[in-house]
């Protein structure tokens, strides 16, 4: 087993326990709306959960494969292993927030997003941080951040995480939520 195996057996499972637990907030939230419908009772999903599940989950796919990336600068250490766990467990974090624990007490969605929303991208954003301060720090991964594309991308996706987390109108939210999930679709596309 070599070294990048031994360690990313230990993020995989935390990053995929961060998947499951995104789908299985997307999936007490349907069965609230559907209990509410057989009750004649009003509950709504809307669109900002949802969406920001779905950007969450590719942000999560897109450091699973940097992991890929790094592979050949991982080595097995204490340290390394730390790093891992507390890296992945923010995300594990962050994907918790997405859905709320029971979302039969709301009667729409929107209001826990706009709850949660500041703390799920901030997170996200100090991943993002570590993630490049990684791959600046060692000189065979900060050669991939030498194409200005990729700079322009990751302002881009910093920008928009921005306005996510301020923006208090709903259809804004929705486009900037949009605009999230359609970049990292181009980019996994390119």
């Amino acid at each position: 087993m070599s070294d990048f195996e031994f360690v990313f057996v230990l993020y995989s499972l935390l990053l995929g326990l961060s998947m499951v637990e995104l789908l299985g907030g997307l999936g007490r939230a349907l069965e609230v709306r559907f209990a509410a419908q057989a009750e004649r009772e009003t509950f709504s999903i809307g669109w900002l959960t949802p969406l920001l599940a779905i950007f969450v989950m590719l942000d999560l796919l897109s450091f699973w494969s940097a992991a890929w990336v790094a592979r050949t600068s991982i080595a097995v250490s204490t340290t390394t292993l730390m790093a891992v766990a507390a890296f992945a467990s923010v995300y594990f974090l962050a994907a918790r927030l997405v859905f709320p624990s029971h979302p039969e007490g709301f009667g729409n969605l929107d209001v826990h997003y706009f709850r949660v929303r500041r703390i799920v991208l901030g997170l996200l954003l100090v991943l993002l941080v570590a993630q490049l301060g990684y791959y600046l720090s060692l000189p065979d991964l900060a050669a991939s951040l030498a194409r200005p594309i990729a700079w322009i991308m990751t302002l881009v996706l910093v920008a928009l995480m921005a306005a996510a987390m301020v923006v208090k109108d709903r259809r804004w939210s929705i486009a900037i939520l949009s605009l999230l999930v359609a970049r990292y679709v181009v980019i996994y596309l390119i």
